[in-house]
């Protein structure tokens, strides 16, 4: 094989260990929310002027809770900051392995295409009086162009080479 980004087994002890892992988060991280699109495109938004502004009102209101009716909840919003701060360092490192995740999954992918289709070139030399004529044919669907389905059922060197989607 020429091409092997990432060559990575999962075996059943880490899978499961991993399926435990994310059980954990799911139960533990209950209390997040899903926003339907209508209601996020609705809300407030915090950006990072927004954010200091949030932070410096916060920090006035509960050195001057007196200046509050009785019907302002300042503690569920100092519940509010600490819940976002906690959530924040969580969401960085989840954030970082996703990413992680996502590029092993693309590499896979990659050597997975790349292989295959070395492997696809190999067939269309030998594979001829090996009686896999039938099967290189199936594989050759997956280059074919739309203008070229009439023209030719093989594709070209070019294209097989080129791995494209």
């Amino acid at each position: 094989m020429s091409q092997n980004i990432v060559d990575i087994i999962f075996d059943e002890a880490a899978l499961t260990d991993i399926d435990g892992a994310l059980a954990t988060l799911d139960g533990r991280f209950s209390g997040l929310v899903a926003l339907d699109p209508v209601k996020r495109r609705r809300l407030h938004k915090m950006g990072d002027k927004s954010e200091a502004f949030c932070r410096l009102a916060v920090d006035v209101l509960t050195a001057n809770p007196q200046i509050l009716p009785a019907n302002f909840d300042l503690a569920a919003l100092q519940r509010d900051v600490a819940a976002l701060d906690a959530l924040r360092m969580r969401t960085v490192q989840v954030m970082r392995l996703y990413q992680r995740m996502l590029d092993t999954e693309m590499a896979l992918g990659s050597d997975m295409m790349s292989n295959s289709v070395e492997g696809y070139q190999f067939l269309k030399v030998a594979g001829k009086s090996a009686g896999l004529d039938g099967l290189r044919k199936q594989l050759a669907a997956r280059f074919k162009s739309k203008r070229s389905k009439e023209e030719s059922d093989e594709p070209d060197d070019k294209e097989a080479t080129a791995g494209q989607d």
